[in-house]
């Protein structure tokens, strides 16, 4: 089971001008797809995930079934004005739902795929499963797959373990082996837990010098310790502590924050050792998602990951019962906008309420982050981590924030001459 769940998906607008071609508006979201819903063959100490089984009444042995998953497909495919649509995949452990299952996946997106449309798909995985026959069904369809690895074996198997509390490392490596021998294209997909935080050079050298991964994903752990009951936003007022404080950081027993979850201190030391490295050794040939995006950030463009822009909403989820949610870190009732066999998919995508879910990733910042120079690179990062109050007070700033304002204090000048470089250089003639 991973973490987070977002493989890179750029962000998509909600509509453009009219050329006279086409229609006026794109219509254009994402949604993540939960095939075995939270059923997992590997029992992650951090998992965000497997206690929707019983927050969500989940059959635990079942798989969406054929009626939700053509539904779905169908819609998703309909919903779309671009030429490309994307799926994708995830879990719990989506493999679980066996390889015939994809193969009904793929046929299902041929006979729905509009002329001139592009159907992509990826795959996030804890690679347990993978083998060759997977790999080989994998790489004939062009999928796009993500590894959930955490660093090195001492520090991968630090959480990540059977059922039986045994390790997963060497699975994980032989799954990636297989990949390999098929080439098929994979990401490492990094949770960054209160352990490895304080490993950064470990962690970035296993993966892209043993690994072999050249897009990398680091995701910050980051959890309440009611996050199985209660909902991101509906936490009790006189339980947000102040940032900096001791129940601001994981290890307090009244910490607002679980064990496992990254300090945000040392998320910062963390992103600024891995950044260093990254700049003088694997700039333009290791893709870092956060680093990526603070580039193109830098530069004006837009975010290329959800975290960093200044709206969300664009990302959704569907458990395998066809209920939609939100997002996926807001999979909870309180969250839930309907059921894809009774509410079609584009009304719940651009409805009036998701819409406004999106906005309030900007609209509930805090005072303290308005007035940040930071904003524009970071602009509060994801609102499920707003769980602390600024020095002031304030509701609604971010657990990560020591963390993120270190990195991008000591990043910037960086990245603005990366810029520089970037803008400098001769576009080549096609």
């Amino acid at each position: 089971m991973k973490y987070s769940t977002t493989l890179p998906v750029k962000p998509l607008p909600t509509a453009e001008k009219y050329s006279g071609k086409g229609p006026a508006y794109q219509r254009r979201f994402h949604v993540m797809a939960k095939p075995t819903g939270s059923r997992c063959n590997i029992d992650c100490q951090y998992c965000f995930y497997l206690h929707k089984e019983q927050l969500l009444q989940q059959d635990r042995h079942s798989v969406m079934s054929d009626e939700v998953l053509e539904a779905f497909i169908r819609q998703y495919i309909h919903s779309q004005d671009g030429d490309r649509v994307v799926f994708s995949w995830q879990g719990g452990e989506p493999t679980l739902a066996g390889l015939a299952y994809f193969e009904k996946i793929v046929a299902l997106q041929k006979r729905y795929q509009k002329p001139g449309q592009r159907i992509e798909n990826d795959l996030q995985t804890n690679g347990i499963l993978i083998n060759d026959r997977w790999a080989r069904f994998l790489r004939q369809h062009n999928f796009l797959v993500g590894i959930s690895v955490d660093g090195p074996a001492e520090l991968h198997d630090r959480y990540r373990v059977t059922r039986g509390g045994k390790p997963t490392s060497e699975k994980v490596i032989a799954g990636v082996a297989a990949l390999k021998r098929h080439q098929v294209p994979f990401n490492a997909l990094v949770t960054i837990n209160r352990t490895n935080a304080r490993f950064p050079l470990e962690v970035y050298r296993f993966l892209t010098q043993a690994l072999g991964a050249t897009y990398i994903q680091f995701n910050p752990c980051v959890e309440p310790v009611d996050f199985k009951q209660t909902a991101p936003q509906f936490w009790r007022d006189d339980s947000i502590p102040v940032t900096g404080s001791r129940r601001a950081k994981p290890g307090h027993i009244d910490s607002v924050v679980t064990d496992w979850s990254v300090d945000p201190d040392d998320w910062g030391h963390f992103l600024i050792a891995v950044f260093e490295e990254w700049v003088n050794h694997d700039l333009g040939r290791v893709q870092v998602n956060l680093f990526e995006t603070a580039v193109a950030q830098t530069m004006e463009m837009p975010a290329q990951i959800c975290i960093t822009s200044e709206f969300c909403g664009k990302g959704l989820a569907i458990e395998k019962n066809g209920d939609i949610f939100s997002c996926d870190h807001y999979v909870y009732p309180e969250y839930q906008l309907g059921n894809v066999q009774t509410t079609p998919l584009a009304h719940m995508a651009f409805s009036e309420r998701q819409k406004a879910f999106g906005l309030g990733k900007r609209d509930t910042l805090p005072g303290a982050c308005k007035r940040c120079p930071y904003l524009t690179l970071c602009y509060g990062e994801c609102p499920k981590n707003r769980i602390v109050r600024s020095e002031a007070g304030e509701p609604g700033l971010n657990y990560l924030c020591p963390g993120i304002k270190a990195f991008f204090s000591y990043a910037r000048p960086i990245l603005a001459g990366i810029a520089t470089l970037l803008t400098r250089q001769p576009v080549k003639p096609e």
